[in-house]
């Protein structure tokens, strides 16, 4: 069998120097924003659980926005809706362009990550139900999403030699999840629509769609357009987030012919995406944190009461066991299907290691739970309760199996490290023939 071939046989196979580069770039911007979330998480914790607590509620619930366009909203209603708004952005970008420009092009790559997303959602989709069921049924959604930010903090520290198409392999997924999340909102956590803004946010959407596609990046032309989707689409009743993606999706990835095509540097979407993922990784996803993740938890008692509602019980088992099943059982059907392997040097528990950080759900899986019982409500207290901590179960665990396959990990980068001819580029990344001589 050639390198080639059986490099189209691995899954993990070690990926492009190119994606690396740019995929190594990406996390280590992630994982500042997951350190800043963690915080802002903690604050509101400690806040929230304070003689001063009443002052935190009276910040989450002030009012800002102009009334006469119903834009009247609460500092967590604004961060919800419209910060978050910011987050899918750059998720539909980053999605966008894996699969128009990355190594996600080719489809025997993208089934792996593409199955791992939708495993991850249905098992703890069902066993959520299972548990919860009856009055509790609506929150179904909750343990199926994956938190970007969170599970590459977690990722950094404990999983710094993960080869790098195991890294690769946690941020795709995550990116797809927050997709399939995002249609799980669009679809089942619509309370109302109105046709006539959702008909209406197609004008500005249009609009620009053809400025990106004309290479348009003039600021006071594309924010101004941004603004009124969003604002039509939160009118509508379809959660405000989805304006985010839809706008996304009509950046372009490659740069025009007259540009000198792919090869003439970045395109517009990568361009957005370096203007808005600090933005998105440093404020929105934090404040977002800061003004959700604030719950009363009432000591000891308070925990295991909220932990014994069979809603939290059952975000607790999706999250912990139900995601991480969900993303192997999936990975594994591709590879008997396929009648792949796992890379050279990797063995199934590497892949239970990034399947249990999948478990993180903190960022979307809060906001699913505001839209499933409402802000505020009890229900949404013991929903918090069971985020925070089948979040950190998930990640307590990735971190027992990550760390104990430490030394394996950092032979396997070591290797990937090597450059001997000092041009950049690593040596395994190189064939023979193209690496200098003499």
């Amino acid at each position: 069998m050639t390198d080639a071939a059986r490099r189209r046989a691995n899954l993990f196979a070690r990926r492009s120097w190119a994606e690396t580069s740019r995929i190594s770039a990406i996390l280590r911007k992630e994982t500042v924003g997951g350190a800043l979330l963690l915080a802002g998480a903690l604050l509101a914790l400690v806040w929230s659980n304070s003689p001063w607590s009443e002052g935190y509620r009276a910040l989450r619930d002030l009012r800002l926005g102009p009334a006469s366009l119903h834009l009247d909203l609460s500092m967590a209603t604004w961060a919800a809706d419209g910060l978050l708004a910011i987050f899918f952005f750059v998720a539909g970008l980053e999605l966008k362009r894996e699969f128009v420009a990355g190594d996600l092009r080719d489809p025997r790559r993208a089934a792996v990550p593409v199955a791992a997303a939708a495993g991850g959602v249905v098992v703890p989709a069902v066993l959520y139900l299972l548990i919860a069921g009856g009055a509790g049924a609506k929150g179904w959604a909750i343990p199926t999403a994956t938190d970007i930010a969170f599970a590459l903090a977690v990722l950094a520290v404990v999983g710094r030699f993960l080869p790098s198409a195991l890294r690769t392999f946690l941020l795709t997924l995550a990116v797809v999840d927050d997709l399939l999340a995002i249609v799980i909102i669009a679809v089942f956590y619509t309370a109302h629509l109105s046709v006539v803004p959702l008909l209406g946010a197609l004008v500005p959407l249009a609009i620009f769609a053809v400025l990106v596609q004309r290479r348009v990046r003039s600021w006071w032309l594309l924010l101004p357009l941004a603004a009124v989707t969003w604002a039509l689409v939160h009118a509508s009743g379809v959660h405000a987030t989805v304006a985010g993606i839809l706008l996304a999706f009509t950046v372009p990835v490659i740069r025009s012919q007259a540009a000198g095509g792919p090869d003439a540097g970045p395109g517009l979407a990568e361009h957005f995406e370096h203007r808005f993922r600090p933005i998105s990784a440093g404020v929105a996803v934090p404040v977002f944190a800061f003004l959700s993740a604030g719950v009363t938890i009432g000591g000891i008692a308070g925990l295991a009461t909220a932990l014994t509602d069979r809603v939290a019980l059952g975000i607790v088992v999706g999250l912990v066991v139900g995601k991480p099943v969900g993303i192997m059982t999936a990975t594994w059907l591709v590879s008997r299907f396929t009648r792949a392997d796992l890379d050279e040097g990797l063995n199934w528990l590497d892949v239970l290691g990034l399947a249990l950080l999948g478990g993180i759900g903190f960022t979307v899986s809060l906001l699913i739970g505001e839209l499933a019982f409402g802000l505020g409500s009890e229900r949404d207290g013991h929903v918090k309760v069971a985020v925070l901590a089948g979040s950190l179960l998930a990640a307590t665990v990735a971190t027992v199996i990550l760390r104990a396959r430490g030394r394996l990990y950092r032979r396997l980068y070591e290797a990937e490290t090597v450059d001997r001819d000092h041009d950049g580029v690593p040596d395994i990344y190189q064939r023979e023939s193209d690496r200098p001589t003499g």
